[in-house]
Formats: structure tokens, sequence, C-alpha cells
């Protein structure tokens, strides 16, 4: 398929597929046992249709969004991805130049291939830092004022890792980082190497390595360390968004890992009302999983969310066109989320409402009085 051909996200990964070795997209695309998960993220979004109005002058249509206080031209951001330059040797540099060109915001894995300083060195643009808690907190001390000093703008901090999702085709593969990568964030730092012996290496890694005692105290301490803004990211139950909140995060991911880490957790899209009505517009809600279309970034606005993350087709545009494919995912994104906005009869963000959408679980709709 030539470029100009591509009209949408999902037929990069087809290109994706056949560039990479098996071991290393397999790595990207699989996910936690029986995967059923990772299908529903992306099924759930086409059980949820559409209330158009209609006659609404939509000859202006505004896109952009307000995301902790920073503008950005759509709500659609880069969730952080591992080991990018396993996909493509520009790797982060090349996701971070192109969600810089396209006015948003990047989130930075711990476990990038390149760290906050190069990310940083690649010019302007607000970038997040995904954050594991590790055994050693001085190890986890040193990562966020690094990312700090880095200019990095909020800490994204993964919760639902205190072990790793069984990921079966990394096992039977024996997934091991390509030994001339390395986790530059940790260079330096005495961490141990990736173990390729056993079963899944990466898994190995976390095992030793990721703190499994995590618990809410932790987002209170490395609120005692950092001033950056908190986004807790990994939440599904209105009850962890309460508790999130209360114990002062500045941001909600509902986020189920892109399926790679519980099995049989609900599609974020299905998890996403309920959080939101728990955060009460009290902070932010985010959404990830499964997005690949304008329509499912303007059905999770619909349902509350404040933005969203995308991962996987960042993962596959940029193994199929590098820093050319990632601008292109984007721009497909923002043109067909402006599009659902104009058909839909909103000509901003705030004209997005919950009535603008269907659900499996609405109550048999009464016609409105006019």
């Amino acid at each position: 398929m030539s470029k100009q051909e591509i009209t949408n996200v999902m037929e990069y990964e087809a290109i994706a597929k056949e560039k990479l070795p098996k071991m290393i997209y397999d790595y990207y695309s699989s996910a936690a046992e029986d995967e059923w998960t990772l299908k529903e993220n992306r099924n759930a979004y086409s059980r949820i249709t559409f209330r158009p109005r209609i006659l609404i002058d939509v000859s202006n249509v505004d896109t952009s969004a307000t995301v902790l206080g920073f503008k950005i031209s759509m709500p659609i951001m880069i969730a952080p991805t591992a080991m990018q330059k396993m996909a493509h040797p520009d790797g982060e540099y090349a996701t971070a130049r192109a969600a810089s060109s396209a006015n948003t915001i990047m989130t930075l894995s711990s476990w990038a291939t390149s760290s906050v300083e190069e990310v940083a060195s690649t010019g302007p643009g607000v970038r997040f830092f995904q954050l594991y808690v590790m055994k050693d907190r001085h190890v986890v001390e040193q990562l966020v004022r690094r990312a700090e000093k880095a200019g990095f703008k909020a800490i994204a901090l993964t919760v639902d890792t205190p072990r790793l999702g069984r990921r079966e085709v990394d096992i039977k593969n024996r997934f091991n980082l390509p030994p001339h990568l390395s986790l530059k964030n940790y260079e330096g730092l005495d961490l141990g190497n990736l173990d390729q012996s056993s079963g899944s290496g990466l898994s190995a890694y976390v095992a030793s390595q990721v703190d499994r005692s995590l618990s809410w105290k932790d987002v209170k301490w490395l609120q005692s360390i950092t001033s950056l803004p908190i986004l807790v990211k990994g939440v599904l139950t209105a009850e962890d968004a309460r508790i999130a909140i209360n114990v002062g995060a500045q941001g909600i991911i509902v986020s189920n890992h892109g399926a790679r880490q519980l099995d049989y957790v609900p599609a974020t899209i299905n998890a996403l009302e309920e959080v939101v009505k728990a955060a009460q517009g009290r902070v932010p809600v985010f959404v990830d999983g499964g997005i690949r279309r304008g329509t499912d970034v303007f059905k999770a606005l619909a349902l509350g969310a404040s933005g969203v993350f995308i991962g996987r087709p960042v993962i596959f545009s940029l193994a199929a066109e590098g820093e050319a494919g990632i601008k292109k995912v984007l721009q497909m994104l923002k043109d067909e989320f402006e599009l659902t906005m104009a058909l839909s009869g909103c000509r901003s963000l705030q004209e997005i409402t919950r009535d603008h959408i269907r659900t499996e679980w609405d109550l048999p709709r009464v016609s409105p009085r006019l």
C-alpha cells in the first residue's frame, strides 16, 4: 500500500506487520491472555451511535482543547508506549517532533529508548512523563527531577501494573529488547539488565524492579517530591476515581493499559462515564484504548472525557513511515473528528453533549418536550 493510498489509521497496522520483525510487531500488538479486552476496546466504540443535530451553521468548527491549562489543536494526545526505537530508528524523537508539529501533547514512557533530555532536545512542545514507581525510591526521585528539568509538564503515574500482565505471545517469542537499544532513562542507574533467558525478559525485569507495594500513600509521596501535576493512569472504577481525587491527583486517565494487564476488564469507553460521574468535574478525565477514528474521539468527549490518548496507532505509523506517518495519523484523526463535529452540529468541544450519542446502557428515550 503506497503512502497516497492510506486513508485511515487502521491501515498502518498491516504495513507495520509487514515491516517489523515478528517479535517486535507481536510485542506492540498483543495483549493479556485471551485478548478479550483488546478486542472489546475497539468493539465497544462500534456499539455507540450518534444523535446528530441538523441545520446548525457549521461553517466554522473549532477542535482546539485546553489540557491542564495548555491550549492544544485538538483533544487527541499521544499515550506513552515503550521502546519506540524498536519500531523505527528515530523512535521517540520522531514522536516528539510529530506531536509538536501537530500542536498536541506527547507522553514519554519511563521505558523509552530515548531519554527525557534527548526528547527535550527535539525542540519546544508540551510533554508529559509516564512514571513507573520502582522499589528504589531514589531512582524514582532522580527520574522525576530529570523530567522536571527537561521541561516536562506533568507526571502520568501508571497504577495498574503492580505486576506485569501475562502476554503469552511475548512468552512464546522470548521477547527481549534488541541488544543495540537500551532503556535510556535508566542508563547510569543500577537496575540490572534485561534478562534474555527467561520466558519474557521484560517481565523478569519488571518483576524484579517495579514496586508491588505501591499504594495511595505513594501518590502523596510523589506530590511531596514534585510540583508537577499528577495524572493517575489506570483508573476503571468510580471508587478509585474518588480516592484519586481525594489524595490530590490533578487528572485521571481511564485506561486498561491497552488491554495488556488484566484481561476481561471492560473496554475503557464503557468504564469512562462511571469515572466521569464520580469525578463530578473536580478534575479532568481522559481516556485511552481502542481509539482509531475521529468518531471514537467524539464519542469519548460526549461521555465526558476532556481528551483522549492514542498508543498503538502512533507505534504502527512510526514503524511504517517514521515521523511522517505519525503526523499523518494525527492529521487524519483531527480531520475525521472535525467532520464528525460538523455532521453532529457541534462547532466547539463545549457543544458536544451526552445527548449527541446513544449507548447500550441508555434507558429508552422519551422525546424531549420542545
